[in-house]
């Protein structure tokens, strides 16, 4: 492994990102949009991929979201992203959404998601990525939980691949 393949701790890349929900962000009862929530979950989590990988990053997957409860115009939406492990050249981020009421100095978690960012060079190839290291016994569950995660999203895409080959040439593109 060269230098600069070198492993990094989780604390090293861990990305934080705030957000005042205003209107435009909103459906008609003043709720934020889901997929106004997934572009800021992906945001973050591209910065602590890009963080860790030292080089650019590009959304492979987001396969598991949940929503906990709703965010409300006003609210300030609060997402925290950590690298949980790092593969060949791909790396699973977890990040953590969470509603600061300011006005009570509480914090209510609203969601979750985990996503998988694939580092490329500026030709867009992939690159390796360096190894992650967990440092608190948190850390160390999600790094456990991230590879079991990896072993079902690997069955699940050989799954779905399969009845792809038996389709007809027409529906191929």
């Amino acid at each position: 492994m060269s230098e600069h393949l070198r492993a990094y701790p989780v604390s090293a890349s861990q990305s934080e990102r705030s957000e005042i929900i205003f209107p435009a962000d909103a459906n008609p009862i003043g709720n934020l949009f889901g997929g106004r929530l997934m572009q800021f979950i992906d945001l973050v989590g591209a910065m602590a991929a890009s963080r860790h990988a030292h080089t650019f990053t590009v959304t492979a997957a987001m396969d598991h979201l949940d929503f906990f409860a709703p965010i409300h115009v006003g609210n300030l939406l609060i997402l925290k992203a950590s690298v949980n492990r790092a593969f060949h050249t791909s790396m699973e981020v977890g990040v953590k959404a969470m509603v600061e009421d300011v006005r009570e100095q509480r914090l209510r978690h609203v969601s979750t998601a985990y996503l998988t960012y694939v580092a490329v060079d500026p030709n867009g190839n992939c690159v390796e990525v360096p190894q992650v290291i967990p440092e608190t016994e948190h850390q160390i569950r999600r790094y456990e939980s991230a590879g079991r995660r990896r072993e079902i999203r690997s069955a699940e895409t050989q799954h779905k691949k399969d009845p792809r080959a038996t389709l007809s040439p027409e529906w191929h593109p």
